[in-house]
C-alpha cells in the first residue's frame, strides 16, 4: 500500500509563506510568526476575492443575464488568483533579489 502523503508535513506545504529567506532570516520567532499570520491572512482574503468574483460572474451571467456582473466578476477572479500566486511566490522573488543584492 502506497500512501500519498507518506513524506513531508505541513511545513511542506506553507513553506512558501513561512518567511526564513533573505532578510527575514534574522528575525526573532515572533516577527516570523507575525509575517506568517499577514501573509496567510492576505492570501485567504485574495481567495476570498476570487470566489466573491466567481459567484458575481455566475449570477450575473445565469440568473440576472447582467453581462456587467459578469465582466466583474471575471476581473475580480483574475485579481484574486494574481494576489495568491505574487504571495506565494514571494519567498522566490525576495531570496533572488536579496541574493542579487549581496
Amino acid at each position: 500500500m502506497l500512501f500519498a502523503a507518506d513524506k513531508g508535513d505541513i511545513n511542506t506545504i506553507i513553506g512558501g509563506i513561512a518567511p526564513d529567506w533573505g532578510p527575514f532570516g534574522a528575525l526573532g520567532t515572533e516577527a516570523k510568526t507575525m509575517v506568517q499570520v499577514v501573509m496567510a491572512v492576505a492570501i485567504l482574503l485574495c481567495l476570498g476575492i476570487a470566489i466573491w468574483g466567481a459567484a458575481k460572474q455566475r449570477i450575473g451571467a445565469t440568473a440576472l443575464r447582467d453581462t456587467f456582473s459578469a465582466e466583474q466578476g471575471k476581473g475580480l477572479i483574475i485579481a484574486g488568483l494574481t494576489g495568491v500566486f505574487i504571495i506565494g511566490s514571494l519567498g522566490t522573488l525576495f531570496t533572488i533579489v536579496y541574493g542579487m543584492a549581496v
